[in-house]
């Protein structure tokens, strides 16, 4: 989800036997992987698709306090990942006539909203809507309150209406968690039962889950860190509430798991081909879907999300026909100084993810190549 502050705080390919091709497109990933370790960040890990061929470079260490090193199909906190998903089940919903993309969420939910802002500008969030976030979070010592204590999601609205309204396109965590009530209300079910229902459990994601209250992360995974003010001392997050986050960022997930959704949502699997163009339809300028968005490199275009918790990132980036593919996952956020210029790990990841995609053309090094970085289109 959105950070505040913290507060500052190839062509020879084809002459190569197919064992010496892995290898050779496998060691500048690894390289590259090795390099975000490098810049600072204590652990990563990714899984990379091309075709077939798969790789699952690993860095660093899950724990500072053992050493433990990361290892491959590790759990991740995937924040705001989790908006495409819940996104992908609303359209499911739009197709079967139950939901109406472009009628008033007053007509599905008891909020004074005004009837100009409709289903379809929660998923763009062009809303208007303010983020509850900034409602939550004012000081570090809130970062840590938010995590012992369970938010309800009309809670985590109400503060949304109250915080200060948006202009044109803004990111807002509460249009999330309208929408996940929005398909509680419509089906009868919670938006887990129904997100697991038509995703989770069709593609064999055993390793997605909601985490909601249980401040664990069930089963193997990395540590959570924070440089904490004033040295920069990590400090370990990885017990944590997260109902703060509700259907705006609460998943847990695998690399693997993650490029599996992708790659059938991008294929056709999960969405008939006009409501997969109906989440393609970016924001003019933003590149923002419905809950899905854009980001050009040197290759071309490619789809996905990203999303940030209280010391979890995760980037998920694919092809539009999800041939090529690359899920990202660190045990480090907050650890940015400046507003305008990039941290070392910032240009390691941007460099990771432009070779992962695109091979051994140059990494991006506009705006546009660094945008996650902008932390525009992440949960918190």
């Amino acid at each position: 989800m959105r950070r505040r502050a913290l507060f500052v705080l190839i062509a020879t390919a084809g002459l190569l036997s197919p064992a010496a091709a892995a290898t050779a497109a496998e060691k500048p990933i690894q390289q590259k992987l090795d390099a975000i370790h490098a810049a600072g960040m204590p652990g990563a890990f990714a899984e990379v698709r091309d075709g077939r061929r798969v790789w699952t470079p690993t860095a660093g260490v899950a724990d500072v306090k053992t050493g433990e090193p990361v290892r491959d199909g590790l759990r991740h906190r995937v924040g705001s990942i989790t908006k495409t998903f819940v996104a992908t089940t609303m359209l499911q919903l739009a197709g079967e006539r139950r939901v109406d993309l472009d009628a008033p969420v007053r007509r599905y939910l008891p909020y004074d909203i005004d009837r100009s802002v409709t289903v379809r500008m929660l998923l763009n969030h062009t809303s208007g809507i303010g983020d509850y976030d900034t409602e939550i979070i004012k000081t570090n010592d809130d970062i840590i309150a938010m995590g012992k204590r369970t938010y309800r999601p009309d809670e985590l609205v109400r503060l949304g209406l109250a915080a200060p309204p948006t202009q044109g396109w803004s990111y807002s965590n509460t249009n999330y968690v309208l929408a996940g009530l929005i398909v509680e209300k419509v089906t009868g079910h919670s938006y887990r039962a129904e997100v697991s229902r038509r995703i989770l459990r069709p593609l064999g994601l055993r390793d997605t889950y909601f985490e909601g209250a249980d401040p664990v992360i069930r089963g193997p995974h990395m540590h959570a860190y924070v440089p904490w003010p004033p040295d920069g001392e990590l400090r370990d997050f990885t017990k944590y509430n997260m109902t703060w986050a509700s259907s705006a960022g609460e998943m847990v997930s695998t690399a693997h798991d993650l490029n599996v959704f992708y790659r059938a949502l991008l294929t056709g699997r999960l969405l008939p081909p006009h409501l997969l163009a109906e989440m393609q339809t970016t924001v003019p300028e933003e590149g923002y879907g419905l809950g899905l968005y854009a980001v050009d490199l040197p290759c071309g275009r490619v789809w996905g999300h990203d999303g940030g918790t209280i010391g979890h990132l995760a980037i998920s980036w694919h092809s539009p026909d999800a041939r090529r593919q690359v899920t990202l996952a660190l045990n480090m956020a907050f650890y940015r100084t400046s507003p305008t210029e990039p941290h070392p790990i910032d240009v390691a990841v941007n460099d990771f993810l432009t070779t992962a995609m695109c091979g051994d053309q140059p990494a991006a090094k506009s705006a546009t190549g660094f945008r996650w970085l902008g932390n525009q289109h992440s949960t918190y």
